[in-house]
């Protein structure tokens, strides 16, 4: 696990200097205190002690035990401390705990994925940097998983401190512990210094930009990111009333009926924070086709704007009457989920993933452009396409907002979705890179000497 510090040095190795440690075969004893003290002065080269360095393994191990401690004391006082609380207000204290931090868990699980995603793309032959042309100072696999491995330490621990100062009846110092995370995780991102990924930061940011208003040509980064922010629609939801509560200086107050007058769950803010991405995809899809004069940019739009019935139509029940709800309205929700569900499962197979050629993907003859990252792994297809249909039909729970009635079975389908979103990037990526190399054959050059060559690519949306 250590190296010897003797006899790793290349000083003691040469044959005309005299180690400290003799080979019991040539001496069984030192000569004395004169002899010793003869060798080392008539010695060529000075005698060296390296530093005794710990091997990788152990570092390894050695963190993993740090952090199961800490997870450890986590789960220890954060039960204690929502032990310690009545019964009649433990649950409306652990839903407004989970309101605060669900958001920032739910990012967090997002980009331990992207980090998978961007591990097997290492792995095979996609090359994502060319496909979002991005340059040799992109984040790795590496440097996703050391900042989602941050974010899940300081998340839970925010989470954990908010629990035990509110138990412990520290109410302001509890309020000020989501505040402070959420500012803290602003100005890291927009922190202007070149310091945490600032060029990674400065991309995130401007495609964020170039989503919200899509004025410019759109290129693969804009839609690709425009797509994941669909799937993340109750983050944004969640977050928005989070940020209203602080707002209002409502945090840890368990004031639901003046908290809900203001920020509740039943205000119009929450359809227009769960539409807009599907907005600003559907825009990009416009602008697609002024570009393009493609018909298939349309189609693409027609699908995004089916999301907006679903979600409309479902915040309609708390603001009609339940006569009009259970005859008129419900019927037309379930009716335009239906219809959102299954035209974004066929979009997914057909255009999205290209797995239109059923038969191509499950013979398996001979080597076709199909699968470059998953060729030959015929239950991958049967497992992704059946997993995609169930979880599109689920995330209709998601967008509609009357049917949030459980916290944690709401939590289970949003990650669920997630879930879902990462299988698609692995397809969406892989087609996009078939693209790329059925239409430059030059493309398929080496990961490494692309990272120095860069891309001008012009993609397919």
């Amino acid at each position: 696990m250590f190296e010897n510090p003797v006899t790793s040095s290349p000083h003691l190795r040469k044959s005309g200097s005299k180690s400290l440690f003799l080979d019991p075969g040539v001496s069984g004893h030192l000569g004395g205190a004169s002899d010793m003290g003869g060798d080392l002065k008539g010695s060529s080269s000075p005698l060296q002690i390296t530093t005794m360095v710990p091997s990788p393994i152990f570092l390894w191990r050695f963190k993993v035990v740090l952090f199961l401690f800490w997870a450890l004391c986590c789960c220890k006082i954060g039960w204690d401390s929502v032990m310690r609380m009545s019964i009649d207000l433990r649950d409306l204290f652990l839903y407004e705990a989970f309101l605060y931090y669900n958001p920032l868990l739910l990012v967090t699980m997002m980009v331990w994925l992207w980090g998978v995603n961007l591990w097997v793309f290492s792995q095979g032959s996609v090359n994502y940097a060319k496909v979002f042309d991005l340059d040799h100072n992109h984040l790795t696999h590496r440097e996703m998983w050391k900042c989602s491995m941050w974010m899940t330490i300081i998340v839970p621990t925010s989470m954990t401190a908010y629990l035990y100062l509110y138990s412990h009846g520290e109410v302001s110092l509890a309020a000020s512990q989501p505040v402070l995370l959420y500012i803290a995780f602003a100005l890291v991102l927009i922190f202007p210094f070149d310091i945490f990924y600032l060029s990674s930061r400065y991309f995130l940011l401007r495609t964020l930009w170039r989503i919200a208003f899509p004025l410019q040509p759109i290129t693969f980064p804009d839609f690709f990111l425009a797509d994941i922010l669909t799937s993340m629609v109750k983050v944004f939801s969640d977050l928005e009333r989070s940020v209203c509560r602080m707002v209002h200086r409502q945090v840890a107050t368990i004031a639901w009926f003046e908290a809900d007058a203001v920020c509740g769950s039943h205000q119009i803010a929450i359809p227009l924070v769960l539409v807009f991405p599907y907005i600003c995809r559907l825009l990009q899809c416009l602008r697609q086709y002024k570009d393009t004069k493609e018909k298939s940019s349309l189609l693409n739009a027609l699908k995004y704007s089916t999301a907006v019935p679903v979600i409309f139509l479902s915040a309609l029940k708390y603001h009609v009457m339940p006569e009009s709800w259970t005859s008129f309205y419900r019927p037309l929700w379930l009716f335009s989920s239906v219809i959102n569900s299954l035209y974004s499962f066929y979009w997914d197979v057909t255009r999205d993933w290209d797995l239109s050629g059923f038969t191509k993907i499950f013979k398996f003859s001979r080597p076709s452009n199909i699968s470059y990252l998953l060729y030959g792994r015929q239950w991958v297809y049967f497992w992704v396409i059946g997993s995609n249909l169930v979880l599109r039909c689920a995330w209709t729970y998601k967008l509609s907002a009357h049917l949030r009635h459980n916290y944690i079975t709401v939590f289970a389908v949003t990650a669920m979705e997630m879930f879902r979103r990462f299988q698609w990037v692995f397809f969406r990526v892989e087609n996009e890179w078939n693209k790329i190399t059925k239409s430059h054959p030059l493309a398929e050059i080496s990961l490494e000497e692309d990272k120095l060559l860069g891309s001008a690519t012009t993609h397919d949306v």
